[in-house]
């Protein structure tokens, strides 16, 4: 009987396409059938290692071939996948790996030494597998070939129920703590359907992915193979590189946050490059800019979807489509929403007590889908707060026109989004607060013509000797790359709501106000 898992819906696709050409990476090629048999030696790997379906993979990669490998060979066990960002810090790491009670973890060489400091704090960890040749691997490491060498290449029986958790991704929280949120394999089967449908991906599409895999880039890349697609992945972006890829291999098809967008329009008023074959540029995190969007129509034609989602309801809560990327001066506003509902996703807005409020007026941005996850991993109180009556509360402020466009105007919750990335300012004042020079601090985002917001860190000093290089040097020790602070600034005081809390709206007033609204 056929059943609604990630395993029923990608042995089809590959074996439907199995002659296509299905991943290019560097000088790398490989057909649909030999990663469906490299991805089923790995399967066959993990189950004679006693993983069955819930048990937790991770997987701690940079972009690969490697990392689509293991993430099929996941989907094939029936296992549940935890991807970590190859942006993590040594701390992030570490809890996400204990909080999931991971049992195997594949790991690239960039991350052996990470993973040599903590592994004796990693109790529930067994394998680790090194992504290097026999001989490269530190000690307790299993490489890649020896855990793949003689096992079978035929396709597992299937073993996952539509009910079993397949995804366990960490979102970062407020409390400083990443939270684990749980999809099971019926969600994951119909979101991925979703992705297809809401960008129009068609067979045989030419995909460029330049974004971390274990974000929405891999949610792209694996609704591409799902329609025979060849998928071209690159370790991380370069404009020069991005341009000279979408000429060479005709690309159709590319995901981009705006910031990428926005450097590849600089360097073609530079140089020039054929990007005729481009007919869709996917895009969220954040709105593109009216002037930008000019530039890219220009370039590149009506091209431009944007999605706007989250990990509890990954990537199509809303989409704004390439019809809706006009420069039309009655329709011109709606480049400042993410939308309109998807297919499969209701959305309201609603007040504190959680009542519908007429179009037009603010609230909070709810939804419903198929694909809302099961729950926050091991918070019941988390999840219940989170998810009422089956409506998911995203924390993101917001309206709703009477067309129904969802616009985003602040984020609830806190949340900073800094080049596509997401960055939690309760979790950057608790590193900083740990300096003994630093009375109090309150992180805000502000507007950044590239990242479109950048993390600021306003400090009250208990020291006046404190420079802001030293704090600086401080957060490097203590914080992602991308959760630092672009710049510092010493205050004397904060100002006070009258309840006496700190006013985040108005230590963010000055830097927002010729904007209009509280994101960017």
């Amino acid at each position: 009987m056929y059943q609604e898992t990630m395993q029923a819906l990608f042995d089809q696709a590959f074996l439907k396409y199995r002659d296509n050409i299905a991943l290019k990476f560097k000088d790398q090629v490989f057909s649909y059938d030999q990663i469906r048999r490299i991805a089923n030696r790995c399967s066959h790997s993990l189950i004679e290692r006693g993983i069955h379906p819930g048990m937790r993979v991770a997987l701690l990669l940079s972009n690969c071939p490697e990392f689509i490998i293991s993430d099929l060979a996941i989907m094939k066990t029936g296992a549940t996948k935890v991807p970590l960002n190859d942006m993590l810090g040594k701390k992030e790491i570490t809890y996400i790996l204990r909080d999931s009670g991971a049992k195997v973890a594949f790991v690239g060489q960039e991350f052996f030494s990470v993973i040599q400091d903590i592994r004796n704090d990693l109790p529930d960890l067994e394998w680790f597998v090194g992504m290097v040749e026999e001989g490269k691997c530190p000690d307790g490491f299993i490489p890649w070939e020896t855990f793949l060498a003689g096992a079978s290449e035929a396709d597992p029986e299937p073993r996952a129920m539509p009910e079993d958790p397949y995804l366990l991704a960490y979102t970062g929280g407020t409390t400083g703590l990443p939270k684990g949120v749980v999809h099971n394999q019926r969600n994951g089967y119909i979101n991925i359907c979703s992705h297809v449908i809401e960008t129009g991906i068609g067979e045989n599409e030419r995909m460029l992915f330049m974004t971390p895999l274990p974000h929405s880039a891999g949610l792209f890349t694996q609704a591409g193979l799902l329609r025979g697609a060849t998928v071209i992945i690159e370790a991380k972006f370069d404009p020069i590189r991005a341009l000279a890829l979408i000429e060479q291999e005709k690309i159709t098809f590319t995901f981009m946050v705006p910031t990428m967008i926005y450097r590849v329009l600089d360097q073609l008023r530079q140089a020039k490059y054929d990007t005729s074959s481009l007919h869709t540029i996917i895009y969220g995190a954040a709105p593109i800019t009216a002037e930008r969007l000019k530039q890219g129509l220009a370039v590149f034609g009506n091209v431009f979807v944007q999605f706007f989602g989250q990990t509890e309801c990954p990537n199509f809560i809303t989409r704004l489509s390439k019809h809706d990327h006009t420069l039309e001066p009655d329709k011109i506003h709606r480049l400042r929403s993410c939308g309109r509902p998807v297919m499969m996703a209701r959305v309201r807005i609603v007040n504190e007590e959680g009542q519908e409020v007429p179009r037009g007026e603010v609230g909070e941005i709810v939804c419903s889908a198929p694909y809302v996850m099961n729950e926050y991993y091991k918070l019941p109180d988390k999840t219940a707060e989170t998810v009422r009556d089956g409506w998911l509360y995203t924390g993101d402020i917001g309206k709703m026109d009477e067309d129904g466009y969802v616009y985003l105007l602040d984020r609830k919750k806190d949340m900073i989004i800094s080049g596509g990335m997401n960055v939690y300012t309760t979790e950057v004042e608790n590193a900083l607060q740990k300096h003994p020079k630093v009375r109090q601090v309150a992180v805000i985002g502000v507007p950044h013509n590239e990242w479109g917001e950048a993390v600021l860190a306003l400090i009250i000093p208990a020291d006046d000797s404190l420079t802001e290089e030293e704090l600086l040097d401080f957060a490097k020790e203590n914080l992602s790359s991308y959760k630092r602070p672009k710049k510092i600034e010493f205050v004397t005081e904060f100002p006070l709501t009258p309840y006496g809390k700190l006013d985040k709206k108005e230590l963010r007033k000055p830097y927002w106000e010729q904007a209009g609204r509280q994101v960017n």
